[in-house]
Formats: C-alpha cells, sequence, structure tokens
C-alpha cells in the first residue's frame, strides 16, 4: 500500500476518533454538572435560555465556590446553631412571621459562618448551588415566603411550609453537606 492511500486512511479515522473524543468528553462534562448541581442544572439552562450558556454559568460558580474558604462548624457553633433553630422553632407557636424572618437570619448567618458570601440572596444561592444544588430549592421557596411576609401577604400555611424548607438547608449547612465532620489541623 502507498503511502498516500495510507494518509488517506489514517487522517480520517484519527480525526473521527477525535471528534468521539470531545464529545465523550463534553457529555461526561455535562453528566458531572447535572449530578453536582442536581435540580440547579435544569433551572440555569431555564433561565440561561441554552445549555451552553447555563454550563458556563455553572462552570463559573464552580471557580467561584473553589475560591471561598468554606469551612465545617467546630462543635461549639453547631451547639449553639442548632440551640437557636430549636428557639426559632418555638417561636413560630405566638410569632410565626418573626420566626421566618429570624430562620432567615439564622441561616444567613450559619452561612457566613462557614464561609459563603451574604450580600445578596441571588449570590447566596448561586454559591450554594455548587454543594448544596439539591437542596437549593428548599432555599429559593423559603425566601420567596419570607419576603411575602414582609408584605404580610404569607399564610399561616405558607409561613408553616417555610420553616420546613429553612429547616432543610439549616440541616444541610450545619452537618457540612452531610460530609463527615473533621477536627481543625
Amino acid at each position: 500500500m502507498s503511502t498516500g492511500t495510507l494518509l488517506a486512511i489514517i487522517i480520517p479515522v484519527v480525526v473521527v476518533l477525535a471528534l468521539v473524543a470531545v464529545g465523550v468528553s463534553l457529555l461526561m462534562r455535562r453528566r458531572r454538572l447535572r449530578e453536582r448541581f442536581g435540580p440547579e442544572y435544569e433551572r440555569t439552562v431555564a433561565d440561561a435560555g441554552n445549555r451552553r450558556a447555563a454550563e458556563r454559568e455553572l462552570r463559573d460558580r464552580e471557580k467561584r465556590h473553589d475560591a471561598l474558604d468554606i469551612k465545617p462548624l467546630p462543635a461549639a457553633s453547631r451547639d449553639r446553631y442548632t440551640h437557636e433553630w430549636s428557639s426559632v422553632q418555638e417561636e413560630f407557636v405566638d410569632r410565626p412571621e418573626e420566626a421566618v424572618h429570624d430562620a432567615d437570619r439564622l441561616v444567613t448567618s450559619l452561612m457566613h459562618e462557614r464561609g459563603y458570601p451574604t450580600d445578596g440572596f441571588e449570590q447566596q444561592a448561586a454559591d450554594l448551588s455548587v454543594e448544596h444544588g439539591s437542596t437549593l430549592e428548599h432555599y429559593r421557596a423559603a425566601h420567596e415566603i419570607e419576603s411575602l411576609t414582609t408584605r404580610s401577604k404569607a399564610t399561616t400555611e405558607q409561613l408553616r411550609g417555610a420553616m420546613v424548607h429553612y429547616r432543610t438547608i439549616f440541616d444541610e449547612l450545619i452537618s457540612d453537606g452531610g460530609r463527615p465532620q473533621h477536627a481543625p489541623s
């Protein structure tokens, strides 16, 4: 077989293999993003209008998150937050709107102590989405109801729901997302 014939066979095979490798790499990246962000992946795709822009946004969130100094809580802080949460739940019986506001403030304080920036809700949600994508919808739902309370538009059932949603994200944050707690080195 001549060199020209061999090149005519080898070059297309190499090009096809390279295209397959690129395609597999893109699919694996998409799968990893879906698994990491959970329901937030589809929400971001819907908000962005296309998958490529959404995936770029999610990768940017990962980069930002990687630059943060997120840390587990010391045992004393976990105990203090757990006690404060119990107080907020007890407050709900007599003052449900205030309890929802306090739950929001407590979750924000917990995020701050863990190392998350707490400047605005959308940025908080974006930062949380990297490690807490599966529970982020609870935080979004709770925040939406909490904003209704500022206008006295939330029903008692909605307020109860907000407390349940805040409890879900609270539990996730206080337990370091379910990862084992490590003593500081």
